[in-house]
Formats: C-alpha cells, sequence, structure tokens
C-alpha cells in the first residue's frame, strides 16, 4: 500500500472510530509504529485536527467533516503513469491491490480531471523489459509533457540525439509515450520533418510549453508499433 493510500485510509478509520492508537494502526498496515507517528504529522500538516490522548491513542477533534480529496491533473497523471509501471510488477496480488486502491483514488477525481486521465492512459505503454543493470537514466520534463498531451499544447524542444553534440530546435505536437529500459520515449508530431518522431526525453534539452493548441490527429499508440516507427534518438 502506498503512503497515500494509508493515509486516507487512517483518516476513514478516525472518522469512523473514537480512538485508535499507534500499535493498532502498525498491525493493520504492516508497518512500524514510527512510520504511523510519520503519518499522523502528515495528517496534522495538512490541516486535519487530530487529538493526542495520552496512554490512549488518537481520535478526530469533535465536529471535523472530511472534505474530498482533490487532486491536480498533474498528481492524477502520475498515478495513471504509475498504474502502467505497476502492471509490470509480477506480484498478482501486489497488482490487485494496487488496482483496488486506485479505483477507490479515482472516485474522488473530478470529471474533468478524469476525462484527461483516462485519456493519457490510453497514450502511454510500458514495455516490458530486463536490463536491470543499466545506470537509471534522468529527465525533468515527464509531469508537464504530460499535461501538453492531454491538453493538446503545442511544445517549443531543444533537442539533442545520441552521439551528436548538436541541438535542433523543434516545434512538436506530442502525442503519447512509452517507457523502455528505463527511458521515457515522447511520440510526436515533428514540425521540422513533418512526419511523427520518437524523443527521448532525457535529451530534451529544453522544452517550452505553448498556449496554442493543436488538432488531435487521432494517434493510436498500438498501430504505431505495428507499423516501423523512426526514432529521431
Amino acid at each position: 500500500m502506498t503512503q497515500l493510500s494509508r493515509l486516507i485510509s487512517i483518516l476513514t478509520l478516525l472518522k469512523s472510530k473514537r480512538i485508535l492508537t499507534s500499535t493498532e494502526l502498525a498491525e493493520k498496515y504492516d508497518v512500524s509504529v514510527r512510520t504511523i507517528y510519520r503519518d499522523i504529522r502528515k495528517l496534522e500538516e495538512a490541516g486535519v485536527p487530530i487529538v493526542t490522548i495520552e496512554g490512549r491513542g488518537y481520535s478526530l477533534m469533535d465536529g471535523y467533516s472530511v472534505a474530498p480529496v482533490q487532486f491536480t491533473e498533474k498528481q492524477a497523471n502520475a498515478l495513471i503513469t504509475a498504474e502502467h509501471l505497476v502492471k509490470q510488477t509480477k506480484d498478482a496480488s501486489f497488482v490487485e491491490d494496487f488496482d483496488e486502491a486506485l479505483t477507490k483514488i479515482k472516485s474522488v477525481f473530478r470529471s474533468s480531471i478524469q476525462e484527461k486521465s483516462e485519456r493519457l492512459s490510453d497514450k502511454i505503454l510500458v514495455i516490458d523489459d530486463y536490463w536491470y543493470d543499466l545506470e537509471p537514466i534522468n529527465s525533468n520534463a515527464l509531469s508537464e509533457i504530460q499535461l501538453a498531451i492531454t491538453n493538446f499544447n503545442y511544445v517549443e524542444i531543444n533537442y539533442t540525439k545520441v552521439n551528436d553534440t548538436e541541438r535542433s530546435f523543434r516545434k512538436i505536437e506530442p502525442c503519447a509515450m512509452y517507457s523502455t529500459n528505463q527511458k521515457w520515449i515522447l511520440i510526436a508530431w515533428c514540425h521540422l520533418r513533418n512526419d511523427f518522431r520518437a524523443f527521448r526525453i532525457d535529451r530534451i534539452q529544453h522544452f517550452k510549453i505553448l498556449p496554442e493548441k493543436f488538432e488531435d490527429r487521432k494517434f493510436n499508440l498500438q498501430e504505431y508499433f505495428t507499423s516501423c516507427p523512426f526514432e529521431d534518438k
């Protein structure tokens, strides 16, 4: 269970039960008492009025009402991306538990967030691979580019290919992305090449999401892989 799922569950329990002890919570979630202490502090920092009853446990202040949890679009996108990554896990029980937790979380998404998260889910693919000895490849653009995909925003990038020191300027229409060998690949319509191209996100040196929108090209990720994709590596 993720920390987010555990925090939501603890808050629900506090609403349904008068007093909870740290030991009781630790045993329920199979974590240490120290972890429960940190969870309680997280809830308090989020504004939840938890009352510590000396020698007895935790309770919610009388009259407190739990407001619906609100997720930003980027947070929802992160959960959808995690869903695709978790599906590569070989432990069926873990995948099932994650799916159940995510279903509960999705139930509080605003309708506009729900629609866009479903759109993103169709635009992501994680290819099962076993290159575990590769060094981690770092990038810092995934969340922003996912927003551009779901909102149909043009993106300007400076891009460097593999084994090439020259940067090229591109204006692109981001359509989908997939993960393989510990790196994320963006599929986009490139106005320089006037065709679809694949860009390694870690090789995008600079990017700018533009306010102007492009028309949906109805790009299909599965169909893309049945053809012979040309990657602008």
